[in-house]
C-alpha cells in the first residue's frame, strides 16, 4: 500500500499525506547520488510532495534539490514542490545582516520566490508559504506578491506557516484567493494547538495542516520513559514507533500532513507504513495520555 495523496484544501492542491522535508539535505553526508535515491525511495512509497525553504542548509538546499531534478527532468511532473519565504538569518552570505529578521515587503517575497525558481531549477512551485508571521506584515502588501506570482503562473497555491488564527484571518481577507494551508509545530511533545482553538479554527476553514517537527525535533526518541510505552502500540500495530507517532497524527480529523526530515531510506519505508494503520479510538486517548501526561478530564 502506497501514502495516499489527499487535497489539502477543498480548491487547492493534492499532496501526499507524509511530506518530505530537505531542510538537512545540505549535510556533507548526504550526496546528490543518496538524494536522488531518497526521492526514488518516496516516489517508490507515494511520497510525493517536498517541503522546502529559501533559508535551508543556509541557502543550499534548494540548490541541491534543483540539481536532482536537473539531472532527471521527468522527476518534476511526479512530484509537488512547497517553498517558502520571509526569514532573514545571519548568514555570510548577507554580511550586512546584524541580526535574525522578517521581511515581507513585495520585492522581498517576489524576488526570494523568484530565486527558488532558479535554484530548484523549475519554472513554478506548487504552494508559497510566508515562513513566519512578520510583525511588521501589511497584509495588502503581501496580498499584490501573492496575486503576482499567481497571475504570472509562478506560484500555485499558497499558505502560511506559523500563523496565528487571527494572522492567518486577517491575510486571508485581503486575498481573492484561499490561503490552503497553515504549517504548524504539532507532535506527541507539542500538543498545544489541538486544545487552543488553532486546529478547531483550521478545521472550520477546511484549511489541511503541514505538520512541522512531527517527532518533536528528536525528542521523544530521547524519553525513553515514553519509548518504552510507544513500543507496546508499536507491536499491537506491527509497525515501527516512528509509524505510531505519524499515524496518530494521521487519525486526527484536521487534515494534517507531517513534514518528516529523514534522509535514510529505511527509515523513510517504516514512516510511511504509519499510512497502512488507523489508531483506535481508545489507543489514540491512551496515546494522547503518554504525550501529556494525563487523562483528557
Amino acid at each position: 500500500m502506497k501514502v495516499p495523496s489527499q487535497k489539502i484544501f477543498p480548491e487547492g492542491p493534492e499532496f501526499s499525506r507524509i511530506i518530505l522535508g530537505g531542510w538537512r539535505w545540505n549535510d556533507r553526508s548526504f550526496p546528490i547520488s543518496e538524494q536522488e535515491k531518497l526521492i526514488d525511495t518516496a516516489l517508490e512509497l507515494g511520497i510525493t510532495s517536498f517541503d522546502h525553504a529559501d533559508i535551508y542548509g543556509n541557502y543550499n538546499c534548494q540548490y541541491l534539490f534543483g540539481k536532482v531534478l536537473k539531472n532527471n527532468q521527468a522527476l518534476r511532473d511526479k512530484i509537488e514542490i512547497i517553498t517558502k519565504c520571509d526569514i532573514k538569518p545571519i548568514s555570510g552570505k548577507f554580511p550586512e545582516r546584524l541580526l535574525v529578521h522578517y521581511d515581507t515587503s513585495k520585492e522581498h517575497i517576489i524576488e526570494s520566490a523568484e530565486e527558488s525558481l532558479r535554484a530548484l531549477n523549475v519554472d513554478y512551485v506548487d504552494t508559497l508559504l510566508i515562513h513566519r508571521p512578520d510583525p511588521l506584515m501589511d497584509a495588502d502588501i503581501v496580498a499584490e506578491a501573492f496575486t503576482q506570482l499567481k497571475d504570472q503562473g509562478k506560484v500555485k497555491y499558497f499558505g502560511v506557516s506559523n500563523f496565528s488564527n487571527a494572522q492567518f484571518s486577517l491575510l486571508q481577507s485581503r486575498l481573492g484567493f484561499p490561503l490552503v494551508t497553515n504549517q504548524l509545530e504539532i507532535s506527541m511533545s507539542f500538543t498545544d494547538l489541538i486544545f487552543d482553538g488553532t486546529l478547531d479554527y483550521m478545521q472550520e476553514k477546511r484549511v489541511g495542516i503541514m505538520a512541522w517537527s512531527p517527532f518533536g525535533g528528536g525528542k521523544i526518541f530521547n524519553d525513553k520513559g515514553m519509548i518504552t510505552q510507544l513500543n507496546t502500540f508499536a507491536k499491537r500495530y506491527s509497525v515501527s514507533v516512528s509509524a505510531i507517532i505519524i499515524a496518530w497524527l494521521l487519525r486526527h480529523p484536521g487534515n494534517i500532513f507531517p513534514v518528516v526530515g529523514t534522509m535514510k531510506t529505511d527509515r523513510l519505508r517504516e514512516i510511511a507504513k504509519a499510512s497502512e494503520i488507523a489508531i483506535e479510538l481508545q489507543d489514540w486517548f491512551m496515546l494522547l495520555k503518554i504525550a501529556r501526561g494525563y487523562d483528557v478530564p
